[in-house]
């Protein structure tokens, strides 16, 4: 078992309801189902990245929204596979309306899905652990169509468990509250809440990451320092420091600094707004591409930066709601390409953990408005950046663009 340093985790949880009520064991059990893989072209897994990338800071500023004090950590990967498995089987207005919300791209997504869960899966190496679990819990008196379990497993390499969720649903939620304590390291022991699974609950769709990483460049020894919370305190906060060729950019009210990971392909974007910024962050995804595209490795970066030990917990249906869900959620949705009786979506369960340390580090995430032309440092300077007030970091691959984690450091004195 890893180490409680340098952890990050995160779970999201989908469940959906039937129009049957307590039907019990119409359906024979099984351990575990699982689709025909398809063959499908070779795809691309960035254009899936961008949208996760954008769907993460609307995600990240609805919640802001709500409580534009809080520290706030949460994985755009895992809510979107969670919610992206659950968009295979809608159709009409219901899965017009998930890929809006979830900025998704035109077109058969299968190959890019599954070249996405590939890259994922390949992250994880000697130097870096990343761990990804995608799985369907279904209730054994429900049937799941057959080629909704194909697209899942070519797509996410995820299979289908079934469960008396009927007629036990509190055995059930500690079973899958039980694999996600497992995927998560131990750092999510108990995702699904008691009476969060109901007798009408036919369908629950898990993702969970995991992810274990040192810096490049280690910090040294954090020291007491200040730092304006988002409230206007000052707080002395455990500030640390590293100074090396950082990747560098600066444009439209926000500095960019890019902290690799060892082995160079995770790195964490810290983003940190003008001193004369307020409130929730304003960044889009078009934003956030040209400020990582228009990183400059060429001047020496001095960046301070507070350790911190975030965890957010959130049932999401609200601010999916806002972000153009809606639907999904009512009694007309259509998500029968699942499975005749398939209802509509229940809850959107999310938590996710986040610690950031002198070692290693898992990020938090940005969102973004427009960019003027972005100015590149002479290579000759040396810039000093320093975090002493709230700011936003983005976990991400730098293959692909994923995202694995998103956070807003509102106040690193707070858990």
């Amino acid at each position: 078992m890893p180490t409680p340093r340098s952890l990050a985790a995160a779970t999201c949880a989908v469940a959906l309801t039937t129009g049957l009520a307590a039907c019990g064991d119409q359906a024979p059990k099984a351990h575990e189902l699982r689709g025909a893989v398809t063959n499908v072209p070779p795809g691309d897994p960035r254009p899936l990245g961008r949208a996760d990338t954008a769907f993460g800071f609307g995600l990240l500023s609805a919640w802001c929204g709500t409580d534009p004090n809080a520290n706030i950590v949460l994985s755009p990967s895992s809510v979107a596979s969670s919610l992206g498995m659950v968009y295979q089987g809608a159709r009409g207005r219901t899965a017009a309306a998930m890929a809006r919300a979830l900025r998704l791209p035109s077109g058969d997504l299968l190959p890019g899905l599954r070249a996405r869960t590939r890259e994922m899966r390949s992250l994880d190496t000697k130097k870096v652990s990343v761990k990804v679990a995608d799985q369907v819990w279904a209730d054994s008196g429900v049937r799941t169509d057959k080629g909704y379990l194909d697209k899942l497993a070519t797509g996410y390499d995820a299979g289908l468990k079934t469960l008396d969720i009927a007629q036990d649903p509190e055995s059930a939620r500690k079973t899958i509250n039980a694999r996600i304590k497992e995927d998560t390291g131990g750092k999510i022991p108990e995702l699904l809440a008691p009476d969060q699974l109901k007798r009408d609950t036919g369908w629950v769709l898990t993702d969970a990451v995991y992810l274990k990483a040192d810096w490049e460049t280690k910090f040294g020894h954090a020291m007491p320092g200040p730092f304006t919370a988002s409230d206007g305190r000052a707080v002395q906060a455990k500030l640390m420091s590293a100074k090396t060729h950082f990747g560098y950019a600066h444009s439209a009210g926000w500095t960019a600094v890019d902290l690799p990971y060892v082995g160079g392909r995770l790195r964490m974007t810290a983003l940190l707004p003008d001193t004369s910024a307020r409130g929730c962050p304003t960044l889009t995804g078009a934003t956030f591409d040209r400020l990582t595209g228009a990183l400059d490795t060429g001047a020496d970066v001095d960046v301070t930066m507070p350790k911190v030990n975030l965890s957010s917990r959130r049932e999401l249906t609200p601010l999916l709601k806002q972000l153009g869900m809606a639907v999904a959620f009512s009694d007309a949705a259509d998500l029968h390409g699942i499975s005749p009786v398939a209802r509509k979506i229940a809850f959107v369960q999310h938590a996710a953990t986040l610690k950031v340390d002198e070692k290693g580090t898992e990020g938090a995430a940005a969102t973004g408005s427009g960019v003027t032309a972005l100015a590149a440092p002479a290579p000759s300077k040396r810039i000093t950046v320093v975090f002493d007030r709230p700011y936003l970091a983005v976990v991400r691959d730098g293959k692909t663009g994923e995202p694995l984690f998103m956070a807003r450091v509102a106040d690193p004195t707070r858990q």
